[in-house]
């Protein structure tokens, strides 16, 4: 796993062009160091996020950080070269000959379709443990999201609350001289400035980056399970490997319902989405 260059280049691009602008307009980085405004913000975000989900959920937020900023890997060409060697492999001698590649697998969801093909799992039963897999999976991922869903739209509201707050404070001091209470206004706004910008700049995009990575995933496990089955059924590799691809590369011919060279059956993929 490696740094997901585009995200965190993202963030810090995006907090470099914010604070620029505000610079440019005449004002100073420093007046947007407000640890009061901070505090309501972050700390109301966080409260009110830790409500919408269970403690187990919230353990993963770590996990789920550091899987936004790395770069998973995609690599639908490679899988679909292994799975087609496994199929070479099944066909010249026979589905206990890919017991060995198994322990060569690093992908858990592949060796669990490979044991299964060793074990002779009924192709129906096989389907229904790969796709229940599936599902389990891409449930975790879109638990994940939501987290940070829930959290990009909490913090806008609790920045209006600040503010909101900080003018309460303000009003409450109209006695004091212009330039205080201009500056007590001021201040009180970078509050609704802290949650509009963490909502936009952090939490809408890390969910939006997981939902991303969770449809590469889910693509990946639907090539993969669609290659076991294969294997299972005995199809050649040339004819696999032309089915496999049409998962990245579909048919362009006019009034195609399905990829070319794919039966009805074998086109049939789980009916998962990523929302």
């Amino acid at each position: 796993m490696k740094i997901d260059v585009t995200a965190l280049g993202g963030i810090i691009f995006g907090a470099i062009c914010l604070i620029s602008g505000f610079v440019l307009e005449g004002g100073k980085a420093g007046a947007l160091l407000e640890g009061t405004a901070a505090l309501i913000v972050i700390g109301g975000t966080i409260g009110a996020t830790a409500i919408s989900f269970s403690l187990d959920e919230l353990k993963k937020v770590p996990q789920l950080v550091r899987m936004g900023m790395t770069r998973s890997t995609f690599e639908p060409i490679e899988l679909i070269e292994k799975l087609v060697r496994y199929t070479d492999i099944s066909r010249k001698q026979q589905p206990l000959a890919l017991e060995p590649e198994i322990e060569h697998t690093d992908d858990p969801f592949l060796s669990k379709g490979l044991q299964l093909i060793v074990d002779n799992t009924d192709p129906a039963l096989l389907r229904q443990m790969l796709e229940a897999d599936i599902y389990a999976r891409l449930s975790q991922q879109k638990m994940g999201a939501s987290i940070f869903d829930a959290a990009g739209g909490y913090a806008p509201t609790f920045g209006i609350m600040g503010t909101v707050m900080g003018l309460v404070h303000v009003l409450g001091q109209l006695s004091g001289n212009a330039t205080a209470l201009a500056s007590s206004i001021g201040l009180a706004f970078i509050a609704t400035l802290y949650g509009v910008s963490t909502a936009n700049l952090l939490w809408l995009p890390m969910a939006s980056n997981l939902k991303n990575k969770a449809k590469h995933d889910l693509l990946m496990r639907q090539m993969a399970l669609e290659g076991i089955l294969s294997i299972q059924l005995g199809m050649p590799p040339t004819l696999l490997r032309d089915k496999l691809l049409s998962f990245i590369r579909p048919s362009s011919a006019p009034g195609s319902g399905k990829p070319e060279g794919i039966s009805a059956t074998a086109a049939r993929e789980p009916s998962i989405e990523v929302s």
